[in-house]
């Protein structure tokens, strides 16, 4: 009979406080300090397993180990994810749904968003040109809100993109924060979902014809495995999956903007290169900058780990930045260097920016593909089309707020066309 080990646990509600303060690195630090890949916690009230590392991914993305079910906690539910939407489903309702996002990413269409955002490089640039200086967060936010309405068919009127930038941003930039910040993320999306869930209305009564290759007429018409459509308020919710991660791609700009300045021998050497060049960078971008912390999900049925007891339910964390950094599977992982990815197996549990496992059949982000190839544009342009200045600002950025961003969100000065 196998010996069962206790699994090392940090005590108390403080530890609540501890995983807010340290933010990215709260996992990796008790992993450290306790010599292990897992260890339980407090998490968010009741008790909860830590993991990190490519085994522990391995196992955390094993559907018979492990569902989606009530585990993403309902801050994240009320405001990045909403109630409902396929990162909390599993089996055949999710296979169904995650049918339905991927049936959006084929080549054609991945050209297509593309091309689209390098159409709003172009234009966003020529009004920088008349500007003595730029923030590149904040109009990057822009580009992607409309590229993501142009590409999903949701109509978007020229006075209305301010207000939903700041409402897609809301969703992602008060996600883990405490207090009002945390509640206009909420009222975001819960504005948001209602004009959706009319306009999935609208699209059902025939009112509006968007194009049926788009998101927003497949996601209407979609239907469950029993054959039903969605539920307008569960399209909404969805629609808005779609949305608010395009959007967030701004901070993955924002550290490509920083990585471009503060790595220029790598960076002359995209300049220099074609496609693999700029694929290795905007990858060592994804691994070396924090951009989401951890995924969760519940132990689905009693199993053994390394000698350690997993409980039905039992919600579980598994570190995304700090399995990107884990040097065990990334020699020098402090150190910014895209060739590192000229050697990468391409394994789906080691390299998970945006979680692992497989795509298809798992809880890998439907996006991911879309992510990359939307960077290739923003590094393309910093490195190939403008020229510009990096003037005084704060280009530290912490670990401990979720999203980290540059302190100053990249401004560029003296911005011009080559």
């Amino acid at each position: 009979m196998t010996e069962h080990k206790d699994m090392p646990k940090e005590t108390g509600l403080i530890e609540n406080f501890h995983l807010l303060r340290e933010g990215y690195q709260y996992i990796m630090n008790r992993s450290d300090k306790f010599g292990t890949p897992v260890f339980e916690t407090n998490l968010l009230g009741e008790t909860g397993i830590c993991l990190i590392g490519k085994e522990a991914a391995e196992i955390f993305y094993d559907n018979d180990r492990f569902k989606r079910k009530n585990a993403a906690p309902k801050l994240a539910q009320k405001t990045l994810f909403g109630v409902g939407g396929v990162q909390g489903l599993d089996g055949e309702q999710h296979l169904n749904r995650k049918v339905m996002f991927m049936s959006l990413m084929s080549k054609e269409s991945l050209n297509e968003v593309q091309a689209i955002f390098a159409e709003k490089w172009e234009c966003y640039s020529k009004s920088w040109e008349a500007e003595e200086e730029i923030i590149l967060y904040h109009e990057v936010k822009k580009m992607l809100t409309e590229t993501a309405f142009e590409w999903t068919g949701v109509p978007l009127q020229s006075d209305e993109l301010e207000e939903w930038t700041d409402t897609l941003s809301d969703m992602f930039e008060g996600a883990a924060v405490i207090g009002l910040k945390h509640w206009q993320a909420r009222r975001s999306r819960s504005k948001a979902e209602e004009w959706l869930e009319a306009l999935v209305e609208k699209v059902r009564a025939k009112e509006i014809h968007p194009n049926e290759q788009r998101a927003l007429y497949q996601f209407s018409f979609h239907t469950n495995p029993n054959g039903e459509l969605l539920d307008p308020s569960i399209v909404a919710v969805e629609l808005l999956n779609l949305l608010r991660p395009i959007v967030a791609i701004s901070v993955y700009v924002d550290f490509t903007a920083l990585a471009v300045y503060e790595y220029p021998e790598e960076a002359a050497i995209v300049k220099n290169g074609g496609k693999e060049e700029q694929q290795r960078f905007i990858q060592e971008v994804r691994r070396f900058y924090p951009f989401f912390p951890f995924a969760a999900a519940r132990v689905k049925k009693d199993f053994e780990w390394k000698g350690y007891m997993f409980k039905k339910d039992t919600l579980t964390l598994l570190d995304l930045y700090g399995t990107n950094h884990h040097p065990e599977i990334w020699e020098q992982p402090e150190i910014f260097a895209p060739d590192r990815f000229l050697s990468w197996s391409g394994s789906p549990f080691d390299f998970i920016p945006q979680g692992g496992g497989e795509y298809e059949i798992g809880h890998r982000c439907a996006g991911e593909w879309m992510t990359v190839d939307l960077l290739r544009v923003a590094v393309d342009y910093l490195v190939n089309h403008l020229s510009y200045s990096i003037p005084k600002q704060y280009l530290s950025y912490s670990m401990n707020d979720i999203p980290s961003l540059p302190e100053s969100k990249m401004k560029l000065a003296d911005v011009k066309r080559i």
